[in-house]
């Protein structure tokens, strides 16, 4: 099973986005989009950042997300 977590990104250097969750922080390749900047939020997998989101759509699987957490399902965030 494939899963892309939306992410915000916060900084951009060099094709790298650094890109955060409830506090995660983690480094993501641009190399698949073209016109992301600081304070959107994309899809990542695998390290890379897939696609860009809408953030209220961000905002609404990340709840899910979180409700499935709180039920003892999956692993955290």
């Amino acid at each position: 099973m494939c899963l892309a977590v939306p992410m915000k990104i916060t900084e951009i250097a060099e094709g790298t986005a650094i890109c955060e969750v409830d506090g995660v922080r983690r480094e993501a390749s641009l190399m698949m989009l073209e016109d992301a900047v600081v304070g959107d939020y994309v899809l990542i997998h695998a390290g890379f950042a897939i696609e860009k989101i809408d953030p209220v759509e961000a905002q609404k699987t990340l709840d899910i997300f979180r409700e499935v957490l709180d039920a003892g399902g999956g692993v955290e965030l």
